[in-house]
């Protein structure tokens, strides 16, 4: 069987692809919207030694094979692919079409984006400080300018909230931040504090928007460097800081609210009762936290998953908790959990847009931060995408409060978040 006939098969036969093999083989509709192209047999070997997305990945991020069209109908179409419904005879028919036992051996180190997380290349034990620092750098430290491109004038790295179907990603993430600060009853001269604050955007939204003494601290010494630059730049040092500093390495008291907007997804399970009620330490009675994350759609599954292309390639150490498990953690934390929404569908409108700016801006993206990470960001945000719309991970808030030591909460009888639009 030609060799591009064996991806045809592997990809199901409903797959509208066109395939081409270094084999000079082809296979599927001519013309199609997206083609597969097989360009050496490395890309053969990194598929059989790591079938499914992770073989995929490295085939794709390597260089080996090429995508082209549109990444997330590429995936769509490959639905079947990602998925690995495939018996264990029909594997080792299509193994024996490839070429037989010898495109496993010898094994192909993956690409240099991947992280070794069974090789311990992350210092210290998993969600240490040290370790954490290290996954959260290998993320973020790309290049504020790589970032600027993708997100878009706001430098948000998180789900927006679309007021409607038309809004622009800019305004999105004006009514994300809104929202949030709504949510926290946020009103001038209260004290914010945003862990895991990115490039700082709740933070300058807070200040700038409701006259609060934001603080925010990141990991991230790129996104710290960016943040304090843009406070300076728009006259808001009095209001607003970032430092580069871990969450637990704040020692101030008293905040009135605390947002943690994309943080928890990199805490870790058992981290997670400790992590919220160091948040429930830092607030004053009535005081509102406003936790935003990532969250799969039950607690059946492992909640990492290290063989696979996300975890091994864009979020190390990343864990995902479903929602009921969280909010239990927020009670039993002291919070009293007041509202809770679930805004997946926000978030493949997200990635959508972060897609879009991605590939318009695709040659600067290359020359700035190579052709293989600018790859995996192209693979890891459509196949995020695709996940949000099938329900295989969702995004939350959850906004809980600290009562006072009388029970009360200090909250409206029916409040309205709803932030006006920008």
């Amino acid at each position: 069987m030609a060799l591009a006939e064996v991806f045809e098969r592997a990809a199901g036969p409903d797959a509208p692809v066109e395939f081409q093999a270094y084999d000079g083989s082809t296979a599927g509709p001519a013309g199609s919207a997206v083609k597969i192209t097989v360009k050496s047999p490395v890309a053969v070997s990194y598929l059989a030694q790591a079938p499914g997305a992770l073989g995929l990945a490295r085939a794709y991020v390597s260089g080996h094979l090429d995508v082209d069209g549109d990444m997330y109908t590429a995936l769509s179409r490959l639905a079947q692919a990602q998925e690995l419904r495939i018996g264990w005879g029909e594997r080792l028919r299509i193994l024996n079409s490839l070429g037989g036992p010898k495109v496993l051996y010898p094994r192909v180190p993956p690409p240099a984006q991947e992280v070794r997380v069974n090789r311990r290349w992350l210092a210290g034990r998993r969600h240490s400080r040290q370790r954490d620092a290290s996954a959260i750098s290998h993320h973020y430290d790309v290049s504020n300018t790589f970032y600027e491109w993708v997100l878009g004038p706001s430098m948000a790295y998180t789900c927006a909230c679309y007021p409607a179907k038309d809004a622009t990603l800019e305004q999105a993430q004006w009514h994300k931040h809104d929202l949030v600060a709504r949510k926290l009853g946020l009103q001038p001269g209260m004290r914010l504090l945003d862990v895991g604050c990115g490039w700082g955007g709740m933070v300058l939204h807070a200040a700038s928007e409701y006259g609060v003494r934001a603080l925010g601290v990141t990991l991230s010494a790129e996104q710290a460097s960016w943040a304090q630059r843009v406070i300076k730049e728009r006259g808001l040092a009095d209001l607003a800081e970032v430092r580069h500093l871990d969450y637990r390495e704040v020692t101030e008291t008293g905040f009135d609210a605390v947002s943690s907007i994309g943080l928890t997804e990199h805490i870790g399970k058992a981290q997670l009762p400790g992590y919220f009620a160091f948040l429930h330490s830092k607030l004053v009675p009535h005081g509102r936290l406003l936790n935003h994350c990532i969250t799969r759609p039950d607690n059946a599954s492992p909640t990492h998953v290290s063989r696979g292309f996300i975890y091994r390639y864009v979020f190390p150490d990343g864990e995902l908790e479903g929602p009921g498990y969280l909010m239990s953690v927020l009670n039993d934390s002291g919070f009293e959990v007041r509202h809770a929404e679930n805004l997946r569908e926000h978030y493949a409108l997200t990635l959508t847009g972060w897609c879009k700016n991605l590939d318009e801006h695709w040659d600067e993206a290359v020359a700035e931060v190579g052709a293989a990470t600018a790859r995996v960001w192209r693979l890891y945000m459509a196949g995020s995408r695709l996940g949000f719309e099938r329900n295989h991970i969702q995004l939350h808030q959850m906004l809980g409060v600290k009562l006072a030591a009388d029970g009360s909460a200090g909250m409206p009888l029916r409040p309205s978040f709803e932030p006006a639009v920008s």
